[in-house]
């Protein structure tokens, strides 16, 4: 299907400029990778989610202000869904943070002589104990005091006591009904995430998007001559860094969705360069002796009536999700956009000059080491 007529647009002719600038752009998105860091979502950062339903008429604004009333930190709130659907993200998984755990020991010590005390952040445990017997409840309330939600005090010995935390979502809530006196409200999720278990998420989604770089890596550069390979690892970086750049520049939350919107993109991009790839194969033979620049320019042009149809097609199945989608739906929606554009762009700017690059490389090499053979053609 055509929906364009014979064109004839030398795109390699202007590869040195869209390289350049690519360059620059990707550069610049590292830089700021390393310098800002991404805003990890609690898939990656660690933290509690909770999703709340208030009346049709409460907004996001309210309900931030009504948070931090309550005594939260910081707390992030989204819309989501139908109005009066919130998702509000903490850090930490339980009440026993950095910056309460020595109040709490304080409080313990102030209650009898300790032998030891130990504390687990991520569990929102403390063992502690004591040279002689202490009331469980006196416990407790020492460490309510201190402004840690406390679920229970076991007695695990004749002086040994472990004190238990409260989560997170606990204390939302009773932030929320401090905030915003006479607002009703009910929890309809809540998630925990460790930060232990957030690390080890983050890393394996890194090393998902690597091992699916190296595969395509491999089968482009068996199905190809090895010199397209590079081509195609170097483009679909380039998609990788661009679409990092939005979560970077938009401060949107870099989460488990944002690792599966790179590994879409790094599948969409490869398709388009194998099309254009497959086409240059089939003019390297139907036009020998031509200039291989040119005979990438002319499977371009052929090629293009089907990159923009379906490139257009994908794009219109986003524009719903981009118009109707909340909270990663909408950043699902974004990203892709942004990745079927750059994926596009990077087939035609960035793979496709590169053979050239390499070719003219291998050619040079020949020349070098005293070689009489004629130019090979393309």
């Amino acid at each position: 299907m055509h929906i364009i007529g014979k064109t004839n647009i030398d795109f390699i002719g202007k590869r040195k400029i869209a390289l350049f600038i690519s360059s620059v752009l990707n550069i610049a998105i590292l830089v700021g990778i390393a310098i800002f860091g991404f805003n990890f979502g609690v898939d990656f950062a660690g933290g509690t989610l909770v999703e709340i339903k208030f009346s049709p008429s409460t907004t996001a604004e309210q309900v931030r202000e009504g948070a931090v009333k309550g005594g939260l930190q910081e707390p992030q709130v989204q819309a989501i869904g139908e109005p009066g659907n919130f998702i509000l993200r903490m850090g930490g998984v339980t009440q026993l943070n950095e910056e309460n755990e020595k109040a709490a020991e304080t409080a313990l010590r102030g209650l009898g002589d300790v032998t030891s005390i130990t504390k687990n952040l991520d569990t929102g445990l403390i063992n502690v104990r004591y040279k002689a017997a202490v009331d469980p409840e006196a416990i407790k309330a020492a460490v309510v005091a201190t402004g840690t939600g406390v679920t229970q005090v076991s007695k695990l010995g004749e002086f040994d006591y472990q004190v238990k935390a409260e989560g997170m979502a606990a204390k939302v809530t009773s932030a929320l009904k401090s905030g915003l006196a006479g607002a009703e409200f009910e929890v309809r999720r809540t998630d925990y995430v460790g930060p232990q278990v957030g690390k080890q998420l983050r890393n394996k989604g890194v090393m998902a998007l690597v091992w699916a770089m190296l595969f395509i890596l491999i089968y482009v550069a068996f199905r190809f001559d090895l010199k397209f390979g590079p081509g195609a690892l170097v483009a679909m970086l380039h998609d990788v860094v661009m679409v990092s750049g939005y979560f970077l520049i938009t401060r949107r939350e870099f989460n488990l969705t944002s690792i599966a919107v790179l590994l879409t993109i790094v599948g969409y991009s490869i398709n388009d360069t194998i099309v254009i790839y497959d086409r240059i194969r089939e003019e390297m033979v139907k036009y020998k002796g031509k200039p291989l620049p040119e005979i990438i320019n002319i499977a371009i042009n052929d090629t293009l009536s089907r990159t923009i149809l379906t490139s257009g097609v994908t794009a219109l199945s986003l524009v719903g999700l981009l118009i109707f989608g909340v909270g990663e739906i909408f950043d699902f929606a974004a990203a892709m956009l942004l990745g079927i554009f750059v994926g596009t762009y990077s087939s035609v700017y960035i793979a496709s000059p590169l053979v050239i690059w390499l070719d003219d490389r291998e050619h040079l090499k020949e020349a070098s080491s005293g070689s009489t053979a004629a130019p090979k053609p393309a």
